[in-house]
């Protein structure tokens, strides 16, 4: 039995297939670990949720910030899509609600015990230990299965503000800042506030920015951390083994990768993209 750890698939369903191929996925032994987003930008959002879905117990997921873009698509009529989304295909299906209901039960940080791993889409707060993300991660997750409260968490889940963590933040301004640094944090400036728009390689980003991973005062360098959501990271293996990370969106939508991460060897294989870089 195998563990892997698959990127940001984005509705890159022909790659999707070839890489289980590559790998030889076995749905009855071995598992498949998903670090989110899904969906969007891609060709094929429909045909991924339908073979994720298919794959039952076999696969974990956490949520990125387009699967939570999807659902407040689908859940609030007057929201419109943005330019770029490629959500038709689902928005349009007669699996929509059943597409919803199954991303509204997943995860939004993930913990293994046995690999001692945990898994995200962006990243973690500096300040935050690994109960903090469990504990914190779970009052999003919470608000995303409450029949009643899914649709005003997914109307003020927008915006870039708080940009710092306080234990005391209450309501939809703390309910956003967890969300933003679970589904969008690449960087944080060095005085400690989050920073959601630069999305440049390590070496472009402007002074003054710290990827999440590095901030020396960060609670959870002791754990490994498998993420996606930063197409433009790469890290070599000191790096690595030195943060503890393994980013594994090598950029599928955009013409680049579709990567896997196998647990317990930390071996890497990957498949070319068939997508245009120009899609983006």
């Amino acid at each position: 039995m195998s563990t892997y750890v698959i990127g940001d698939l984005q509705g890159c369903y022909d790659e999707f297939s070839r890489l289980l191929e590559h790998i030889d996925f076995d749905q009855t032994k071995d598992r498949l670990w998903l670090v989110g987003d899904l969906v969007n930008r891609g060709p094929q959002s429909a045909a991924v949720m339908e073979l994720v879905m298919s794959l039952d117990q076999a696969v974990t997921t956490v949520l990125g910030n387009h699967d939570l873009h999807l659902l407040a698509l689908a859940l609030r009529p007057t929201l419109k899509a943005k330019r770029k989304d490629t959500l038709a295909d689902i928005l349009e299906s007669p699996a929509r609600d059943d597409i919803c209901h199954w991303l509204r039960r997943q995860k939004i940080f993930h913990f293994d015990q046995d690999f001692g791993v945990a898994m995200v889409h962006a990243g973690v707060a500096p300040e935050w230990s690994l109960d903090d993300c469990l504990r914190l991660s779970c009052e999003v997750e919470a608000c995303l299965q409450d029949d009643q409260g899914v649709e005003p968490f997914l109307e003020h889940m927008y915006g870039d503000r708080p940009d710092r963590w306080d234990p005391a933040l209450s309501g939809y301004d703390r309910l956003r800042f967890i969300t933003n640094c679970f589904t969008r944090v690449r960087y944080y400036t060095t005085d400690g506030a989050i920073d959601l728009h630069e999305k440049g390689a390590l070496d472009e980003a402007p002074g003054g920015l710290l990827p999440w991973f590095k901030y020396s005062t960060r609670q959870t360098q002791h754990i490994p951390i498998v993420f996606g959501h930063w197409s433009t990271l790469r890290l070599n293996e000191n790096e690595m083994s030195e943060c503890q990370v393994y980013p594994l969106d090598t950029g599928a939508v955009w013409g680049g990768e579709l990567t896997a991460l196998r647990l317990e060897d930390r071996r890497f294989a990957s498949i070319p993209s068939e997508q245009q870089a120009s899609f983006d």
